[in-house]
Protein backbone atom coordinates (compact mmCIF):
# COMPACT_ATOMS: atom_id res chain seq x y z
CA UNK A 1 0.00 0.00 0.00
CA UNK A 2 2.96 2.45 0.24
CA UNK A 3 3.57 1.41 -3.48
CA UNK A 4 2.90 4.98 -5.71
CA UNK A 5 3.31 3.51 -9.00
CA UNK A 6 0.72 0.71 -10.25
CA UNK A 7 1.75 0.40 -13.62
CA UNK A 8 2.98 -3.33 -13.13
CA UNK A 9 0.58 -4.20 -11.31
CA UNK A 10 -2.05 -6.73 -13.35
CA UNK A 11 -5.95 -5.42 -13.90
CA UNK A 12 -7.65 -8.11 -11.52
CA UNK A 13 -6.15 -9.91 -8.24
CA UNK A 14 -6.61 -13.68 -9.29
CA UNK A 15 -4.94 -17.02 -8.24
CA UNK A 16 -3.53 -19.89 -10.45
CA UNK A 17 -4.34 -23.38 -9.46
CA UNK A 18 -2.45 -26.47 -11.20
CA UNK A 19 -2.43 -30.32 -10.64
CA UNK A 20 -0.44 -33.37 -12.47
CA UNK A 21 0.49 -36.25 -12.33
CA UNK A 22 2.69 -38.73 -14.71
CA UNK A 23 -0.68 -38.93 -17.33
CA UNK A 24 -2.45 -35.68 -16.36
CA UNK A 25 -1.78 -31.76 -16.40
CA UNK A 26 -4.45 -29.68 -15.15
CA UNK A 27 -4.14 -25.65 -14.55
CA UNK A 28 -6.44 -22.68 -14.05
CA UNK A 29 -6.74 -19.43 -12.54
CA UNK A 30 -9.91 -17.04 -11.00
CA UNK A 31 -9.99 -14.04 -9.93
CA UNK A 32 -10.43 -13.12 -6.35
CA UNK A 33 -13.84 -11.88 -5.29
CA UNK A 34 -14.31 -9.33 -1.76
CA UNK A 35 -16.96 -7.49 -0.20
CA UNK A 36 -16.18 -4.29 0.95
CA UNK A 37 -18.00 -1.78 3.57
CA UNK A 38 -17.83 1.51 0.89
CA UNK A 39 -19.29 4.79 1.12
CA UNK A 40 -22.10 3.88 3.07
CA UNK A 41 -23.15 0.38 1.99
CA UNK A 42 -21.72 -3.21 1.47
CA UNK A 43 -20.44 -3.69 -1.95
CA UNK A 44 -19.68 -6.88 -3.61
CA UNK A 45 -16.52 -6.57 -6.28
CA UNK A 46 -16.36 -9.74 -8.17
CA UNK A 47 -13.22 -8.62 -10.25
CA UNK A 48 -11.04 -6.97 -7.59
CA UNK A 49 -8.86 -4.50 -9.66
CA UNK A 50 -5.30 -5.30 -8.55
CA UNK A 51 -4.56 -1.64 -8.04
CA UNK A 52 -7.63 -1.02 -5.32
CA UNK A 53 -6.49 -0.95 -1.66
CA UNK A 54 -8.50 -0.86 0.91
CA UNK A 55 -8.43 -1.52 4.71
CA UNK A 56 -11.65 -2.68 6.70
CA UNK A 57 -10.88 -3.44 9.88
CA UNK A 58 -14.48 -2.94 10.90
CA UNK A 59 -17.09 -4.63 13.75
CA UNK A 60 -13.96 -5.77 16.05
CA UNK A 61 -12.76 -4.91 19.13
CA UNK A 62 -9.53 -3.25 18.50
CA UNK A 63 -8.39 -0.68 21.11
CA UNK A 64 -5.69 1.83 21.47
CA UNK A 65 -4.71 4.84 19.11
CA UNK A 66 -4.87 4.86 15.07
CA UNK A 67 -0.89 5.57 14.57
CA UNK A 68 0.32 8.63 12.56
CA UNK A 69 2.18 6.23 10.50
CA UNK A 70 -1.11 5.11 8.53
CA UNK A 71 -0.37 8.33 6.75
CA UNK A 72 2.35 6.39 4.42
CA UNK A 73 -0.21 4.29 2.90
CA UNK A 74 -0.51 6.28 -0.32
CA UNK A 75 -2.57 4.03 -1.88
CA UNK A 76 -5.38 3.93 -0.18
CA UNK A 77 -8.91 4.54 -0.88
CA UNK A 78 -10.85 2.84 1.37
CA UNK A 79 -10.31 2.78 5.26
CA UNK A 80 -12.89 1.61 7.25
CA UNK A 81 -12.63 1.23 11.09
CA UNK A 82 -15.85 1.94 12.66
CA UNK A 83 -17.46 -0.17 15.49
CA UNK A 84 -14.05 -0.93 17.39
CA UNK A 85 -13.17 0.97 20.72
CA UNK A 86 -10.55 3.05 19.44
CA UNK A 87 -8.85 6.04 21.35
CA UNK A 88 -7.19 9.02 20.81
CA UNK A 89 -6.87 11.51 17.92
CA UNK A 90 -7.91 11.36 14.32
CA UNK A 91 -4.23 11.45 13.05
CA UNK A 92 -3.81 14.49 10.70
CA UNK A 93 -1.47 12.36 8.52
CA UNK A 94 -4.99 10.81 6.66
CA UNK A 95 -4.23 14.19 5.28
CA UNK A 96 -1.49 12.86 3.03
CA UNK A 97 -3.44 10.19 1.34
CA UNK A 98 -4.72 11.97 -1.63
CA UNK A 99 -6.78 9.62 -3.17
CA UNK A 100 -8.34 8.44 -0.12
CA UNK A 101 -12.34 8.45 -0.96
CA UNK A 102 -13.99 7.06 1.63
CA UNK A 103 -12.91 7.51 5.31
CA UNK A 104 -15.77 5.61 8.50
CA UNK A 105 -14.55 6.00 11.97
CA UNK A 106 -18.09 6.06 13.23
CA UNK A 107 -18.70 4.32 16.38
CA UNK A 108 -15.30 4.57 18.21
CA UNK A 109 -13.75 6.39 21.66
CA UNK A 110 -11.81 9.67 19.25
CA UNK A 111 -11.60 12.21 20.86
CA UNK A 112 -10.32 16.13 19.77
CA UNK A 113 -11.13 18.38 16.42
CA UNK A 114 -11.24 16.94 13.56
CA UNK A 115 -7.77 17.51 12.15
CA UNK A 116 -7.64 20.98 9.10
CA UNK A 117 -5.83 18.65 7.00
CA UNK A 118 -8.09 16.46 5.89
CA UNK A 119 -9.83 19.73 3.67
CA UNK A 120 -7.23 18.28 1.37
CA UNK A 121 -8.49 14.94 0.10
CA UNK A 122 -10.34 16.16 -3.14
CA UNK A 123 -11.67 12.82 -3.47
CA UNK A 124 -13.01 11.90 -0.50
CA UNK A 125 -16.68 11.12 -0.91
CA UNK A 126 -18.12 9.72 2.27
CA UNK A 127 -16.33 11.03 5.60
CA UNK A 128 -18.14 9.27 8.73
CA UNK A 129 -16.95 10.42 12.41
CA UNK A 130 -20.22 9.59 13.85
CA UNK A 131 -20.94 8.28 17.58
CA UNK A 132 -17.15 9.49 19.21
CA UNK A 133 -16.37 12.15 21.40
CA UNK A 134 -14.64 14.93 18.95
CA UNK A 135 -15.20 18.14 19.42
CA UNK A 136 -14.66 21.98 18.36
CA UNK A 137 -15.56 23.63 14.66
CA UNK A 138 -15.90 21.37 11.22
CA UNK A 139 -13.34 22.14 8.95
CA UNK A 140 -14.48 24.13 5.79
CA UNK A 141 -13.84 23.87 2.38
CA UNK A 142 -13.97 21.67 -0.66
CA UNK A 143 -15.32 18.13 0.25
CA UNK A 144 -16.49 18.98 3.98
CA UNK A 145 -19.04 21.78 2.45
CA UNK A 146 -20.50 18.15 0.71
CA UNK A 147 -20.98 15.86 3.92
CA UNK A 148 -24.51 15.97 5.98
CA UNK A 149 -25.11 16.04 9.33
CA UNK A 150 -25.32 12.14 9.82
CA UNK A 151 -21.29 12.25 9.76
CA UNK A 152 -20.84 13.58 12.62
CA UNK A 153 -24.29 13.07 14.99
CA UNK A 154 -23.52 11.83 18.42
CA UNK A 155 -21.01 14.21 18.94
CA UNK A 156 -22.12 16.97 21.28
CA UNK A 157 -19.68 19.31 21.09
CA UNK A 158 -18.84 19.51 17.77
CA UNK A 159 -19.89 22.92 16.09
CA UNK A 160 -20.41 24.64 12.26
CA UNK A 161 -22.17 23.85 9.36
CA UNK A 162 -23.97 21.57 8.83
CA UNK A 163 -24.85 21.30 12.11
CA UNK A 164 -27.48 23.56 14.04
CA UNK A 165 -25.18 24.62 16.50
CA UNK A 166 -22.73 27.74 15.52
CA UNK A 167 -19.36 28.10 16.89
CA UNK A 168 -18.23 30.54 19.27
CA UNK A 169 -21.34 30.72 21.35
CA UNK A 170 -19.81 29.58 24.54
CA UNK A 171 -17.33 32.61 24.62
CA UNK A 172 -19.69 35.06 24.17
CA UNK A 173 -19.55 37.20 27.20
CA UNK A 174 -23.31 37.47 28.86
CA UNK A 175 -25.12 40.72 28.82
CA UNK A 176 -24.86 43.52 31.80
CA UNK A 177 -27.39 43.10 33.95
CA UNK A 178 -30.48 45.59 33.48
CA UNK A 179 -30.39 46.30 37.03
CA UNK A 180 -26.84 47.26 37.07
CA UNK A 181 -27.67 49.79 33.91
CA UNK A 182 -30.62 51.20 35.89
CA UNK A 183 -28.92 51.68 38.95
CA UNK A 184 -26.42 53.59 36.81
CA UNK A 185 -28.57 55.82 35.06
CA UNK A 186 -29.95 56.50 38.46
CA UNK A 187 -27.13 58.08 39.35
CA UNK A 188 -26.38 59.69 36.70
CA UNK A 189 -29.65 61.70 36.99
CA UNK A 190 -28.70 62.01 40.83
CA UNK A 191 -25.27 63.35 40.14
CA UNK A 192 -26.85 65.99 37.35
CA UNK A 193 -29.64 66.57 39.88
CA UNK A 194 -27.08 67.89 42.45
CA UNK A 195 -24.82 69.58 40.02
CA UNK A 196 -27.95 71.31 39.00
CA UNK A 197 -29.11 72.62 42.94
CA UNK A 198 -25.63 73.00 43.95
CA UNK A 199 -25.22 75.58 40.83
CA UNK A 200 -28.64 77.29 41.49
CA UNK A 201 -27.37 77.61 45.34
CA UNK A 202 -24.65 79.52 44.87
CA UNK A 203 -26.18 81.72 42.02
CA UNK A 204 -28.86 82.30 44.82
CA UNK A 205 -26.34 83.01 47.31
CA UNK A 206 -24.65 85.95 45.56
CA UNK A 207 -27.64 87.17 44.14
CA UNK A 208 -29.20 87.23 47.89
CA UNK A 209 -26.01 88.73 49.37
CA UNK A 210 -26.03 91.51 46.74
CA UNK A 211 -29.98 92.30 47.65
CA UNK A 212 -29.12 92.31 51.08
CA UNK A 213 -26.05 94.55 51.12
CA UNK A 214 -28.76 96.83 49.29
CA UNK A 215 -31.40 96.87 51.44
CA UNK A 216 -29.10 97.23 54.74
CA UNK A 217 -27.82 100.21 52.66
CA UNK A 218 -31.40 101.43 52.15
CA UNK A 219 -32.52 100.81 55.75
CA UNK A 220 -29.64 102.62 57.18
CA UNK A 221 -30.23 105.85 54.70
CA UNK A 222 -34.06 105.38 56.37
CA UNK A 223 -32.98 105.02 59.79
CA UNK A 224 -30.56 108.11 59.63
CA UNK A 225 -33.56 110.95 58.03
CA UNK A 226 -35.82 109.30 60.57
CA UNK A 227 -33.65 110.31 64.06
CA UNK A 228 -32.54 113.49 62.10
CA UNK A 229 -36.36 114.39 61.45
CA UNK A 230 -37.01 113.69 65.14
CA UNK A 231 -34.10 116.03 65.90
CA UNK A 232 -35.46 119.02 64.60
CA UNK A 233 -39.11 118.51 65.25
CA UNK A 234 -40.06 121.15 67.74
Amino acid sequence: MKVANTNNLSPYMNANTSFQNREFLWSDYYNYAVTLANKGRDLKYENVPDAISAIDLSSNKFEGEIPEAIGNLMRILMLNLSNNNLTGHIPSSLGKISNLESSDLSQNKLLGKIPSQLVKLNFLVIFNVSYNNVEGPIPGGAQFNTFNNDSYEGNSRLCGYPLSEKCGNHEVSPPTPLVVEEDEGIWSVLKFGWKVVLTGYGAGLVIGMSFGCNFNARKHEWFRKLFVLIGTDP
